[in-house]
């Protein structure tokens, strides 16, 4: 679960008339106390540090999502297989394509997020469960 939803689960989101607030349960309140304390800052500088990092986190998954979106079905199967360990040439067995074919889906796909090598395509999407990934028909 992301910090934002988890942040989420533990509050309830108030309007007034005139702002905006969170009602937080007794346990993410006491949680937040306990931080406040040990960091000596008011609990409610914690809390804004903690809804700016869930927001943070949030939106960044989104942005991938969206680079994600951008990749043709044949740049996921690659960026897939890619994050399941295959190799070049085991991707390009399994696709049923060229080595050369593959590697320039994986240029294709690391230019679309903007990275520059297959172990920070890993890292970026590590979070990501791939592990019942099936490949794409061929064209």
């Amino acid at each position: 679960m992301s910090l934002w939803k988890c942040l989420l689960s533990f509050a309830r989101v108030k309007r007034d008339s005139r702002s905006l607030y969170i009602e937080l349960d007794e346990s993410l309140s006491s949680a937040l106390e306990s931080i406040a304390s040990q960091e000596h800052r008011p609990k409610e500088e914690i809390q804004a540090d903690i809804i700016a990092a869930g927001l943070a986190q949030h939106y960044s998954a989104r942005e991938l999502q969206k680079h994600w979106d951008s990749l043709s079905s044949r740049e996921r199967d690659v960026a897939a297989l890619t994050c399941l360990g295959y190799t070049n040439r085991q991707i390009a067995a399994k696709l049923k394509v060229s080595p050369d074919t593959v590697k320039g889906y994986v240029h294709h796909v690391l230019v679309k997020f903007n990275l520059h090598s297959k172990h920070e395509q890993r890292t970026l999407l590590g979070g990501w469960d791939f592990g019942d990934w099936e490949p794409h028909a061929p064209y």
